[in-house]
């Protein structure tokens, strides 16, 4: 059965959420600690594979519980409402781009943003943005979701069942898709930034996790050292640290790297989810899931607020993309100060975890509304 909640997953999606506005804003120091830095992959592949994880954890248990159709109803329901949220939260984002633009004079903030398209075209813009082709800076994640999980049904009841047949043909449409020019079209690029046929193969993997996870396993009574796949993925992970480091100072970088490895390496394509950056993350991830085997240090204060973070990750991710801009406007205003630039990336992420907090207290109080409600009459009255 697929029931259950692991703080460890919240924990994480808060994280990557942190992550990723760190990462949006330009120039940020504290965006120089973030996974894009110590390896291949960056808070992207956390995001979609634990919303796969998140995905399959909850529907499935519908699925179980309701039937194939109820299951499916609310998987469409959800992506609608990640539809909505999408075509609101740009139209909120290009207010504020437009209004950080009229009071930073060093830069053009609408053509950083990738907002040119609704300046020049808007009649255009409008309409590519309600087919999801037009998507500025820091909107590619919500796209990517909405397209995952609109296609969930169709695989949920097999990935139920036959897991690893699932991963197989997920596997293969991911091999096909760079080979084949599979992507979807959009505006500036002429191609989604983040392909949806090769990253449902993240998402999938997240759901498989889910299922595995859920099963009993003996215990592993080895040391760590001494297990070899352990051992494989902590020297994936270090190797492409040292890389990634390394390219702050090309000509160390080229000291260390041989040609033939170069020429095999690069280029590292996010957009097609390049071989290297799915196995840094799967590395990585297997790394921290063996070094983290139980959840009770998620009760730690700091934890539990990252955690409530990643509960509520949609309307927190929102925030920090409206944010992120603001931020970036500050930033400039102050002439890209060392302390304006650590003020703007704090108080973001203490904005979106008071955000969190709130949205848990109304939950919570609706929650004592509802169970009084249902309390009855003569108990309410004694």
């Amino acid at each position: 059965m697929l029931n259950g909640r692991d703080p460890r997953i919240d924990f994480f999606r808060g994280l990557a959420l942190i992550f990723i506005f760190w990462d949006h804003v330009p120039h940020n120091p504290l965006g120089q600690i973030t996974l894009r830095n110590i390896g291949f992959s960056d808070a992207a592949e956390v995001f979609v594979f634990l919303a796969g994880y998140a995905a399959v954890l909850a529907y499935g248990k519908v699925l179980q519980r309701d039937g194939y159709w109820i299951a499916s109803l609310k998987i469409l329901r959800r992506a609608w409402v990640l539809y909505v949220v999408h075509i609101f939260l740009l139209a909120m984002l290009m207010g504020i781009v437009f209004f950080a633009n009229s009071h930073v004079e060093t830069r053009d903030l609408v053509e950083e943003m990738g907002l040119t398209h609704f300046v020049t075209h808007p009649q255009q813009a409008l309409t590519d943005e309600l087919l999801l082709r037009f998507k500025p800076n820091l909107m590619d994640p919500l796209p990517l979701y909405i397209v995952l999980l609109g296609g969930l049904p169709l695989v949920l009841p097999l990935l139920l069942r036959q897991t690893w047949a699932v991963v197989a043909v997920s596997l293969s449409v991911y091999l096909l898709a760079p080979w084949m020019g599979w992507n979807l079209r959009a505006i500036a690029d002429g191609v989604w930034y983040f392909n949806p046929v090769t990253w449902q193969l993240l998402f999938v993997l997240g759901g498989a996790a889910a299922i595995h996870a859920r099963r009993p396993h003996p215990a592993e009574r080895r040391a760590l050292l001494r297990q070899p796949l352990f051992v494989a993925a902590a020297g994936y992970s270090l190797l492409a640290a040292i890389i990634t480091l390394a390219w702050r100072w090309p000509e160390v970088h080229d000291a260390l790297m041989p040609a033939w490895l170069s020429e095999r390496l690069y280029p590292i394509s996010k957009t097609d989810l390049s071989p290297v950056r799915l196995v840094h993350f799967l590395a990585l991830a297997y790394v921290t899931a063996k070094l983290l085997p139980h959840a009770g240090w998620t009760r730690h204060w700091l934890a539990q607020q990252t955690c409530r973070m990643g509960r509520y990750s949609l309307e927190v991710f929102c925030l920090g993309v409206l944010l992120a801009p603001l931020a970036d406007m500050l930033n400039a205003l102050a002439g890209d100060a060392l302390a304006m630039q650590l003020f703007s990336a704090l108080a973001g992420v203490v904005l979106m975890g008071a955000l969190a907090t709130w949205l848990e207290f109304n939950k919570r109080l609706d929650s004592r509304l509802q169970a009084r409600r249902s309390l009855p009459t003569s108990s309410l009255n004694r």
